[in-house]
């Protein structure tokens, strides 16, 4: 396995990887790897000849009052982790080399990075886009990864996508979760046992929300009524939003219909949490 660390290098790889005719998947990271990400490196290697995991903690979706300091970072055992799996290329910049100094060029999708946790992260879909898009023009992949946990990134991603003509197909894959509901996430493991305990109050407020819509519920807010008295039930989770949205645009949806989103976000403790499911 390669372990590249500046984009001359990873360019000249990728390069090589075309000179081959061998398709590329690129699944995108910031590290502290978990089974969720091991999901996403398994579809890449049934749709793709060659695998590239990038592992990057990108500063310019954090806002100032955020995490980014105390993000987990565990680089060499994510290595460990990607060889077993068999994985073939990990890009591992600096900041320095993915925001040289002076660098102002951002990607802004508009409306929609103000919706879901672009409401309440001012600037966090603008730091997603433009991460994303340097990625994808330094490995110009034929498919990249992504987590349906991450709903409203992807929707960023996808507008994204369509409007610059990247020549690149998003591939969204299912959210792995414990055997308890708790969707997987890096920042899991900055929960305590009791925290831990305390957050899967939001896959107990999305599964009561499908269940009243498997029994012919329809109405939005009464679906959200429903998932708020569950999340009530825990005082101490701090709720950022539960809404039911349209999954391209995260507009508000009033009347849910076939494939409608209902995500939640949540502070348990000083962990953020997110967590969505397909109706």
């Amino acid at each position: 396995m390669l372990v590249l660390h500046t984009i001359a290098e990873t360019r000249t790889a990728c390069a090589r990887i075309r000179q081959a005719s061998k398709t590329l998947g690129l699944v995108p990271t910031m590290g502290a790897l978990h089974e969720g990400h091991l999901s996403l490196v398994r579809a890449a290697q049934a749709s793709c000849d060659v695998v590239a995991v990038s592992i990057f903690v990108n500063p310019t979706q954090f806002g100032p009052k955020e995490d980014f300091a105390s993000y987990p970072r565990t680089l060499e055992q994510d290595c460990r982790t990607l060889e077993a799996a068999g994985v073939d290329l990990v890009f591992a910049p600096s900041v320095q080399e993915m925001y040289p100094s002076g660098a102002s060029t951002f990607v802004e999708v508009a409306g929609l990075s103000d919706r879901l946790d672009g409401a309440s992260r001012p600037g966090h879909f603008r730091g997603v886009a433009t991460v994303v898009a340097k990625l994808l023009n330094i490995f110009t992949p034929e498919h990249a990864f992504f987590g349906q946990k991450d709903a409203a990134q992807v929707a960023v991603l996808r507008k994204m996508v369509r409007d610059l003509l990247f020549a690149v197909q998003l591939d969204v894959c299912p959210t792995v979760r414990e055997p308890d509901g708790l969707a997987l996430s890096s920042r899991n493991r900055n929960l305590s046992v009791e925290q831990r305990s305390q957050a899967l109050v939001l896959s107990r407020a999305l599964m009561a929300v499908q269940q009243l819509v498997q029994s012919g519920e329809r109405d939005s807010a009464k679906l959200l009524a429903a998932a708020s008295r569950v999340l009530d039930g825990e005082p101490s989770v701090l709720v950022d939003y539960c809404r039911i949205v349209d999954p391209e645009t995260l507009e508000d949806l009033p009347v849910v219909g076939k494939g409608a989103l209902v995500a939640v976000a949540a502070r348990v403790g000083t962990v953020r949490l997110i967590d969505n499911l397909l109706l």
